[in-house]
């Protein structure tokens, strides 16, 4: 196609069309999106990466004539801006953008209207700007519909395909290896594009539903292989601490590890945890390792010592997956386990994933007195909720696995006015300065569960394990942390703000003098605790975490997007840093331990994707 014929006014609906969903696609970025720009190179390339694409779908319409060929420009606009909006509203929650199986997860979408409220903005309209102003053009006539040759046409096409190339190689000389070995979706936004991304997912979403169809017991080995290598015995003084006694698993929404022994305005945000912490195992530098999953991410970590997946929730894509959950394995042991969750029993899946992880029981939102004193927008205010379901666990047959979801502390962080113990604090960003209120409330339902629980006479029988799921402050209100904390927001201090609470409580045992409470450890290492703690052996158990108590366990936990932190090094956005100052450093110093992140994280997807507890072998686990 000759240049002249494309400056031909006959193409003024083509140009039109181009230059404005190309202009918005690059505004979108720049103001919703934190994509850092370093060098020229990434600024080129941010800038061509939706081009190809749009010249792709707009050079379609090519074939077309008349009306349809305006209709179809026009899907083609209103198309990306729903693309560019929807990742928006997602990032500003989650910094993360969508992907296919997370549009899958429709169950979740009526749950989510209150935050949808809090997140969306009054000037969003402007990302339809250009589709109004193309159905405006249209209607007026200003702009004109074209015939062309097929001929020309596929040589458009091929074109458009040349530069789509030649993005990818400009971006493969940024990033080496991306479409390998990158974890992060951030990376290839920036150097593919959100459409093209969206096509990579695609891609590899199906590639993964095409594993499991692939899988054959030959593929076992290597994942046997490894976690035999890292083995780590339990701590012998420990092991069977929790045997036969009744173990109570209590997730907290959204709680991070600074809200610990902090005050507001003079006042503790978390006096119960402050208290019990001093009377139990508290490990502090333990890290959520979660994803697109979220708390459900959580619970699969918890359950089964897999790492969730790159891509969307274990929950909704691998549901009907051959699992060898803790619920399942100490059932074999007379253990009786149910999860206690005040919220519609099909939000992430959870009725059906319940019964392939093992649960014998799931007390869900239709099983609780809710009503408009006690309701929460995600189900029910987290001190009724325990108040309620204490009546429930005292008909559970013992000894029993329980395992409670708190609701309140859930963005957006609101509450009643009754409901509020602790003042906002002062930063420019409202969804932080209620933040520490719900935290609050979620504190005080716990103190009270534990009293209750006391009076009823089951305390005494119980061993409590207390972990926060995931952040609650994403890094989208990095700002409002900076002025809050009083330090720069840099990768390396995000990941520190990954740590979660988490501690073991067993009543009436104080020894505690030969733990080392402050290993790095993560959610990963919780089942095989919690089985040592009952005195069930793990030798034999496919699981990536290793005992919290474990003598000989290493200083190492691996994030889902492949960061990392050990005793020395902090890895994250492509950094190396060095503890505790957070010095960067060479990234060759980080390595060795990249790679076993890596590897470690694709053996785990290999179990999820190829689903091969089917053909793990059962072995008997040994006391």
């Amino acid at each position: 196609m000759r240049l002249k014929s494309l400056l031909n006014k006959r193409y003024t609906i083509f140009l039109v069309s181009f230059i404005l969903i190309w202009l918005k696609t690059i505004i979108v970025y720049k103001t919703n999106f934190d994509l850092p720009v370093e060098t020229w190179k990434q600024e080129f390339i941010l800038l061509i990466n939706p081009i190809s694409t749009i010249l792709l779908l707009l050079g379609i319409s090519m074939f077309f004539k008349g009306k349809v060929q305006a209709r179809f420009i026009v899907m083609i606009s209103l198309a990306s801006s729903i693309v560019l909006f929807a990742n928006a509203i997602f990032y500003r929650f989650y910094s993360d953008f969508i992907t296919i199986p997370v549009l899958f997860q429709t169950k979740n979408i009526g749950d989510l209207s209150g935050s949808f409220t809090e997140l969306a903005r009054p000037w969003d309209i402007l990302f339809f700007f250009d589709t109004l102003v193309l159905l405006f053009l249209f209607k007026r006539r200003k702009l004109k519909t074209f015939t062309i040759k097929k001929r020309e046409a596929y040589i458009f096409l091929a074109a458009a395909m040349a530069l789509l190339a030649f993005n990818l190689a400009l971006a493969e000389t940024e990033r080496p290896q991306l479409l390998t070995r990158t974890f992060d979706r951030e990376i290839l936004v920036k150097n593919l594009g959100t459409y093209n991304y969206h096509v990579y997912d695609f891609i590899m979403h199906s590639k993964a539903k095409a594993q499991r169809a692939l899988a054959d017991g030959s593929e076992t080995s290597d994942v046997e292989n490894y976690i035999n290598a890292n083995y780590q015995p339990p701590n012998v003084g420990l092991f069977g601490a929790a045997k036969n006694k009744n173990l109570i698993i209590i997730s907290l929404e959204s709680t991070q590890g600074f809200v610990i022994n902090r005050t507001i305005n003079g006042r503790e945000i978390t006096p119960f945890l402050n208290d019990l912490a001093k009377d139990s195992y508290y490990f502090s530098n333990f890290y959520h390792q979660t994803g697109q999953g979220k708390t459900s991410d959580s619970e699969f970590l918890l359950d089964n010592s897999l790492y969730p997946l790159p891509s969307g929730a274990v929950f909704f894509t691998h549901s009907q997956n051959e699992y060898y959950a803790t619920p399942e394995i100490i059932k074999e042991k007379g253990y009786y386990s149910a999860a206690f969750h005040a919220n519609n029993k099909s939000f992430w899946n959870r009725d059906i994933m319940y019964r392939s992880l093992g649960y014998d029981k799931f007390f869900s939102e239709s099983d609780y007195e809710i009503n408009d004193e006690n309701a929460y927008n995600w189900g029910m205010k987290d001190i009724p909720f325990f108040e309620q379901s204490v009546e429930y666990l005292k008909m559970l047959p013992q000894p029993f696995y329980a395992k409670f979801i708190t609701l309140s502390n859930h963005h957006p962080f609101i509450l009643e006015e009754e409901d509020h113990m602790i003042g906002e604090v002062s930063t420019n960003d409202r969804t932080v300065n209620r933040y520490f209120q719900t935290v609050r409330y979620t504190d005080e339902a716990l103190k009270r569960f534990f009293d209750k629980l006391i009076r009823e006479g089951l305390y005494e029988d119980c061993v409590f394990i207390i972990y926060g799921d995931h952040y609650g402050i994403s890094e989208n209100h990095n700002k409002a942390m900076e002025q809050l904390m009083g330090i720069k927001m840099t990768p390396y201090v995000s990941t520190q703000l990954q740590r979660v609470p988490m501690l073991v409580h067993i009543p009436g045992h104080t020894e505690r003098k030969d733990i080392n409470t402050s290993v790095v450890s993560g959610q990963i290492d919780l089942m095989p605790t919690i089985l040592h703690l009952l005195g069930i052996g793990t030798k034999n158990t496919i699981q990536f975490g290793h005992d919290l108590f474990s003598k000989e366990r290493e200083n190492a936990v691996f994030l889902r997007d492949g960061s990392f932190i050990t005793e020395e090094l902090v890895y994250a956005k492509g950094k190396c840093y060095y503890k505790p100052d957070g010095i960067e450093i060479d990234k060759e110093a980080c390595r060795p331990v990249i790679e076993r992140a890596k590897k470690e994280l694709e053996l785990s997807d290999k179990v999820v994707y190829g689903d091969l507890f089917r053909f793990f072998v059962e072995k008997d686990v040994k006391e």
